[in-house]
């Protein structure tokens, strides 16, 4: 579930982020496959069918029989796998692979959160070994992501938690229970309608780069819908500065849609 947060009590928000074209211009778990061919851990024609699947994945959304697809091709794929290798290769490529595909307008409103307060917790069905130095350097304060079966230290194909659908709510829900957030006051942000479960949990859900079925649904039900249409690197934006205060120093440093949309929402609310 990611790691512990310090507060354990009190009545506390928490904003939850999906992770696949919420945060991130991309799926991050198929970003790293130049890396992976570099390594010889996936053939050529396993990263031009991982390159394919990005496309179609960015064309038309994430539905559940594709993201169900997906899960089904990088579980077998990445069988046998030696996972200080796979971590190991996440870690030194991270920067190069994830930073430039960063929304500067996802790292505004974490930050608006971070100032008032609020817990940032990362929920994404992709793997924890790539999901974990993602939301470290953004500056989360937890994540929670799918979780693949090891055995003698190697992937053995088998899923142990999927982070998805009705898993990512009900892994919200043991959060609240767990550190006293009351899901009322809580956000949720993401793109997918596969994650209604999760928007449902929550008082303040919010559609980002919401796919047809979810910008539907938004439109009924009147939940805000945002654009991040702007990925940029972080470390361009400030350079020499830690992972973790260029995510922060993005957003409070900057007074931009992302932000001006959060604070405006935040005050007429009134709390």
């Amino acid at each position: 579930m990611g790691k512990p947060l310090d507060r354990m009590t009190g009545n506390r928000t928490a904003a939850f982020f999906d992770l696949d074209k919420t945060i991130i211009a991309s799926s991050s778990a198929l970003a790293f496959s130049k890396p992976l061919l570099r390594q010889g851990l996936i053939n050529r024609r396993a990263a031009l069918k991982s390159a394919y699947a990005q496309l179609v994945f960015s064309l038309s959304g994430a539905d559940a029989d594709r993201t169900e697809r997906l899960r089904a091709q990088i579980s077998a794929l990445c069988s046998g796998w030696d996972v200080a290798q796979v971590s190991a290769i996440v870690q030194e490529t991270l920067h190069d692979v994830v930073d430039p595909l960063v929304y500067a307008e996802a790292t505004e409103i974490i930050a608006s959160h971070k100032a008032d307060g609020h817990d940032v917790i990362v929920l994404s069905a992709t793997g924890a070994e790539v999901v974990q130095p993602i939301a470290e350097m953004l500056g989360a304060d937890s994540w929670v992501a799918t979780r693949m079966e090891i055995v003698d230290g190697r992937y053995s194909g088998n899923v142990e938690f999927y982070c998805y659908g009705e898993q990512k709510a009900a892994a919200a829900q043991q959060l609240a229970e767990t550190h006293g957030y009351e899901l009322q006051h809580c956000h949720a942000y993401t793109d997918s309608s596969t994650d209604l479960p999760l928007l449902e949990a929550v008082g303040n859900p919010c559609a980002v780069n919401p796919d047809r079925a979810l910008r539907k649904l938004a439109d009924e039900r009147g939940w805000p819908m945002l654009t991040f249409n702007k990925p940029v690197s972080l470390r361009s934006r400030l350079p020499g500065a830690g992972a973790t205060a260029v995510a922060l120093g993005v957003g409070v440093g900057a007074v931009a849609a992302g932000a001006t949309w959060y604070g405006l929402r935040h005050r007429r609310k009134g709390h």
